[in-house]
Formats: structure tokens, sequence, C-alpha cells
């Protein structure tokens, strides 16, 4: 091994902390500009795919037909979501020649880029300066700061409470061979317009205390829908006093 690619592996290893400062700058006059969007899986999560079929100005259940791939796991109830790449070039079919379509509401993954989060809070490079040439760049940002101006904040908060459903979910094996239960996780992780149906257009409202100030926000904000749709399955799989039921709603016994 030359000491070049000793020198490129070391710095892909190295664990950085929210205060480290790194060199990078992606831009369009950069050899490889575009190329890391390229033949690659981007895992979205449900916020990831809030975003970017706003941004598309299309239906959840388009969007998922259109651009991604659902890849189903042997006993996992939610499945992995990934974006489908072109099959000419396996590129990503928002990327062009001068840059990304929906920039703005780019995946958690292209914003990270080249960082990543290790499990203990440091961040490392997921590539290197033989691949990514911003890295040769002198331009230097403090992580923190970089974090921040890539609008990284509001995903880790969404993320952080997606978790909330999903970490549980590893921790114990859940009995389920309900295809019905399947649908409806998918549908409030997912298909959040369809989601907005079930709430809206359902008895839903009928069944659950939900206060008048709570259903306009769901109403005006697929972000409060969102977070809702957490509530609801930490509510429906793990039994969590998350939501309240109606006492008109709820069966009672003949006391005959």
């Amino acid at each position: 091994m030359t000491g070049k690619k000793k020198t490129a592996k070391k710095k892909s290893l190295l664990r950085m902390d929210a205060e480290h400062l790194f060199q990078f700058r992606c831009a369009s006059g950069i050899p490889c500009f575009t190329k890391c969007c390229q033949d690659i899986t981007i895992v979205l999560s449900p916020y990831d795919v809030l975003r970017m079929k706003n941004a598309v100005g299309i239906p959840s259940d388009e969007f998922i037909d259109k651009y991604t791939l659902i890849i189903r796991r042997e006993n996992l109830l939610i499945p992995m979501i990934v974006i489908k790449m072109n099959e000419g070039d396996k590129r990503c079919p928002f990327v062009t020649e001068t840059g990304c379509k929906i920039y703005n509401d780019r995946p958690w993954p292209c914003r990270m880029y080249p960082l990543n989060m290790n499990d203990d809070g440091t961040f490392s490079f997921i590539t290197d300066s033989s691949r990514c040439f911003g890295l040769k760049e002198e331009e230097k940002s403090r992580i923190s700061s970089w974090l921040i101006e890539q609008g990284v904040p509001m995903y880790d908060e969404m993320n952080q409470l997606f978790s909330q459903v999903t970490t549980p979910l590893k921790a114990q094996e859940l009995d389920i061979d309900n295809p019905k239960i399947y649908k409806m996780v998918f549908m409030a992780l997912y298909n959040l317009d369809k989601f907005r149906d079930f709430v809206f257009q359902s008895s839903f409202l009928n069944r659950f205390h939900i206060d008048n100030l709570t259903v306009e926000k769901l109403k005006r904000s697929d972000v409060e829908l969102l977070k809702f749709a957490y509530d609801w399955l930490k509510f429906g799989i793990f039994g969590q006093k998350t939501l309240s039921i109606r006492e008109e709603a709820i069966p009672h016994k003949d006391a005959s």
C-alpha cells in the first residue's frame, strides 16, 4: 500500500467530534460533480419521502411507485425504502449534469455526504479524496456549523422520532402475520396522503380524543401529521399511552 493510499484510508476511518474542522467543497466545477449520485443505495426515512414527494409535487403513493424500491425484510414490520436509480446509467433520477433538481429537499444521506454519523455521536468520512475531489478543496468548515448549513438538524429530529418506533421493533420479535397490519404501518410511515384520508375521512376522530388545535395542525402540516403517525403507531403496536380513546368508543360488556 502506498503512502497516499494509507493516508486516504486513515482519513476515512478518522472519528471527529462536532467541533472538528474538515476540508470539503462540492461545486459544478469539480471533476467528480454528481458522480457520487450514481450506482449507490440511498435509504429513505419517512421524513425524506415527505420532503421529496412535496418537492416533486405528486401524492405519496405515486412518488413511492415511480421513484422508490420497497425492500421487505423477513420478520421485520417496516420495510427498507430506497431511491430507484435510472436503469441505464444507474444515476439518481433527481440528478442532472447541473446538479440535484430537488436540492432543497434532498434526503438525509445526501445532506450528510461526505460525512456519516457514528453510533457514538462522532463523525467519519464515507469516502476519500481519490474518489471525492471535493475533499481536496481548501475550504474548511466546522462540522457543527456545516450540519446546520445543510439543514441536517430537522432531519435528525424527525429521524429520532422515527427511531422511537424502529428501535423497540428491533429489540423484540412481534408475531404479526396479518397483512393488514403491514399495510397500515406502511401507510402511516410512507404514504402520508393516504394516512391523512384515514384520519379525516374515516371514524378515526370519533374514536380518539384529539383536541381542536391538534386537528388544525394535522390539516395544515405534513410534519405534524407524520409526528402524529408515529404516536399512532406507538399506541397501536406497543400500547403506549400516546393517544386516548373516547369513552363512547370503548366496547363495554353487557352488565347482565
